[in-house]
């Protein structure tokens, strides 16, 4: 009992020596007639809650900086004048991406949504998830789409152009929140007056110039065949589970599927077998 009282002695001497300096600093005021015992009486309660209520949202803070998931973003750059680079993302979807153009995304998408940003032109083929819409941010537009396949025009001076083959897409104008909807068939582009005006695409070849000439940098395997089994119907290549992960750099140009696999094979020193119409590549 009396190292009890002792401490509480102590205590409420420190409290009277923290508030006696407050009050000579004149941080703390005092109503007339009352002692500083008192005011610690008054106020410790107070005084403990804050300090708890601080320590709380302290450990909110850091609980919340630790569980948060980090954001590991991916950069691929088209060099100036190269052909058209090809990449799959983590859901499936395709990007052909265009000379002196720059594509960013995640390393693994949101539950809730897919979101890159593009710097350039770029022909996408989006796998289709309504539960998670595909985002695209540009410089002036953001881009919504479920799953379709379309073409963007967003290099450098050149005006805002978007071109939907297949599906519908929302196009956002960030500027004014001007909204419309793209459907097959047909193109946006922004006008010099700061608005969006759909017409009837008009060069539909524009589609499949990023197709002719294509290449792979440091892709996997069986990222390549999936982007090849999308854009033909004659022949399905196929390769055995182990090989999959193999990355591979590769340019096509117009080649038949028989002659992309001679290439696959030639490069990674593998073998194929045709089984009528499936082309598999084994080792």
């Amino acid at each position: 009992m009396i190292q009890i009282r002792k401490d509480k002695i102590d205590i409420d001497q420190a409290w009277n020596i923290v508030y006696s300096r407050l009050e000579e600093d004149g941080l703390l005021s005092r109503p007339a007639g009352r002692s500083v015992s008192s005011l610690f009486i008054h106020n410790k309660w107070i005084a403990t809650a804050m300090l708890l209520l601080v320590c709380g949202v302290t450990a909110w803070l850091l609980t919340r900086n630790q569980s948060a998931p980090s954001v590991h973003l991916l950069t691929l750059q088209n060099e100036k004048g190269a052909v058209t680079l090809v990449t799959t993302l983590e859901d499936g979807s395709i990007v052909y991406l265009d000379d002196d153009t720059q594509l960013q995304y995640p390393e693994s998408f949101a539950p809730e949504k897919r979101e890159v940003r593009l710097q350039g032109n770029a022909l996408f083929n989006v796998t289709g998830n309504r539960e998670r819409p595909f985002l695209i941010e540009t410089g002036l537009v953001r881009i919504e789409v479920i799953g379709t396949a379309f073409h963007v025009k967003n290099a450098g001076s050149s005006a805002f152009e978007l071109a939907v083959e297949a599906g519908k897409v929302k196009v956002i104008l960030k500027e004014t929140g001007e909204v419309v909807y793209v459907e097959t068939g047909e193109t946006v582009s922004l006008l010099s007056d700061a608005s969006l005006k759909i017409m009837k695409t008009e060069h539909p070849e524009q589609f499949s110039y990023y197709k002719n000439y294509k290449r792979f940098k440091d892709e996997q395997l069986a990222n390549i065949l999936h982007v090849l089994n999308q854009e033909n119907n004659s022949y399905i290549l196929q390769t055995i589970p182990s090989l999959e992960d193999r990355q591979l750099t590769v340019t096509f140009s117009d080649n038949s599927p028989e002659e992309v696999a001679e290439l696959i094979c030639l490069a990674l020193n593998l073998k194929y077998e045709k089984e009528n119409n499936r082309l598999l590549i084994s080792d």
